[in-house]
């Protein structure tokens, strides 16, 4: 008790000055007009500051958030865009049989948006690891896209995560076709570059180009048509010399990717039982 004393006598000359400079700062604000106004501009002036800075802080927690949403739009926006170019070019008709060639071939799908908290690159089966599972509905052969392309196919679920075989993966193999000519195949990654894949056993007769567009084909029920995979970067005459091989530049860079969404296709329980008659 005598040292708790001790203490506060030996601050409480600090503690009359506060409370005294205290005091005096509330009289001088308050009975002179000049000070006053001087002290409420600069005190809304910090309140604005404090205020700024709480609306950077919480636009940056929200930031996560937010950029699902935006990746989830892209790719809604990058598939309905394709979908209408290629059925455009396809039906050349009105704009009323081009609305209901999409309506259908959209019907009965949604996406599952996701967070990537694991990924690999440099392997040769490359996986990855997303925040959702079988309690948001995930299952194993579904699809995952970004707003960029194909991501790869769902290997596994636990009720809160999944891992994702990645198009990166040595036994990937995307049912694709090339846009402007119909001719299809099946895109592989065959190691190396991670923006480069390979589209095999294009007939010799199929006129291709660099920079045609190659896509899903729709030929699964793991990815519906017209999704983008990337574009031709060079054409290679097989081993054989009887077809083309195209090496393909990814639309998709995996090694930079955080929010993906998964391809939930009601109908594929459906058509998976008709394939298996």
């Amino acid at each position: 008790m005598h040292d708790f004393i001790e203490r506060i006598t030996a601050y409480i000359h600090w503690a009359i000055f506060l409370l005294l400079e205290g005091l005096s700062g509330f009289l001088l604000f308050q009975y002179n007009h000049y000070q006053g106004s001087i002290w409420l501009t600069q005190a809304n002036i910090v309140a604005a500051q404090v205020h700024k800075w709480e609306a950077h802080i919480l636009s940056y927690l929200s930031m996560p958030t937010e950029n699902a949403e935006l990746t989830q739009r892209n790719i809604i926006l990058q598939y309905d865009n394709d979908m209408l170019r290629h059925e455009l070019a396809k039906l050349c008709t009105d704009s009323t049989n081009t609305q209901k060639a999409l309506a259908k071939t959209l019907h009965g799908m949604t996406l599952i948006p996701a967070h990537i908290v694991n990924n690999s690159v440099r392997q040769k089966d490359n996986m990855l690891v997303i925040d959702a599972g079988s309690a948001d509905g995930i299952q194993p052969e579904m699809g995952v896209v970004s707003g960029t392309g194909v991501v790869g196919i769902v290997s596994q679920v636990t009720p809160h995560y999944a891992l994702v075989m990645s198009i990166l993966n040595s036994h990937s193999s995307i049912s694709c076709r090339l846009r402007d000519t119909e001719y299809f195949g099946y895109m592989k990654w065959k190691g190396g570059k991670t923006l480069r894949a390979s589209m095999d056993e294009v007939p010799r007769h199929a006129r291709i180009k660099k920079g045609d567009i190659v896509e899903t084909s729709g030929f699964s029920n793991v990815f519906p048509p017209g999704i983008f995979l990337g574009k031709v970067a060079e054409i290679h005459n097989s081993s054989d010399g009887m077809a083309y091989e195209l090496e393909i530049l990814l639309s998709t860079d995996i090694a930079n990717l955080r929010h993906v969404n998964v391809i939930n296709n009601h109908s594929k329980e459906e058509l998976d039982s008709l394939l298996a008659r």
